[in-house]
C-alpha cells in the first residue's frame, strides 16, 4: 500500500508559477505511475498529467498542455507538478494518485483508474 502527500500549494498571483511535489512512503514507488487531478468545490476532480513508472512517458490535459509540466525522481519517492502562466481558473484543490501500471506509457487516465489518492493540496490564483 502507497501512501501519499501533496505539497507546494499555496496564493500566487496571475502569471505566477508553482511546483507542487506529491511524496510517496509504503509501497515499491517505481511500480506505480502517478497522477495530478485538481478539484473546485461542486465539480469533479479533473484530471491533470500522468507519468509512467520511469519516467519516460507523460500525458498532460489539454486545458494545461504547454504551462503545466510532470516528473519524477524515483530515487526520492516524488513527483513533482510544474505550474507556471497560472490563472484563476487554476485555482482548484491539487491530488495527486498512483496507479500500480507495469506499461511504460500513459494517457488520459479517468478518477477510478487510480488506486491510492493523497490528501491534497490548495492552489489559489489571485487576479
Amino acid at each position: 500500500q502507497v501512501q501519499l502527500e501533496e505539497s507546494g500549494g499555496g496564493l500566487v498571483p496571475a502569471g505566477g508559477s508553482l511546483r507542487l511535489s506529491c511524496a510517496a512512503s509504503g509501497g515499491s514507488f517505481s511500480r506505480y505511475a502517478i497522477g495530478w487531478f485538481r478539484q473546485v468545490p461542486g465539480k469533479e476532480r479533473e484530471f491533470v498529467a500522468a507519468i509512467s513508472w520511469s519516467g519516460a512517458s507523460t500525458y498532460v490535459a489539454g486545458p494545461v498542455r504547454g504551462r503545466f509540466t510532470i516528473a519524477r525522481d524515483n530515487a526520492e519517492n516524488t513527483v513533482f507538478l510544474q505550474m507556471s502562466s497560472l490563472n484563476p481558473e487554476d485555482s482548484a484543490v491539487y491530488y495527486c494518485g498512483a496507479r500500480a501500471w507495469d506499461e511504460d506509457r500513459v494517457s488520459w487516465w479517468g478518477v477510478p483508474e487510480f488506486n491510492y489518492w493523497g490528501q491534497g493540496t490548495q492552489v489559489t490564483v489571485s487576479s
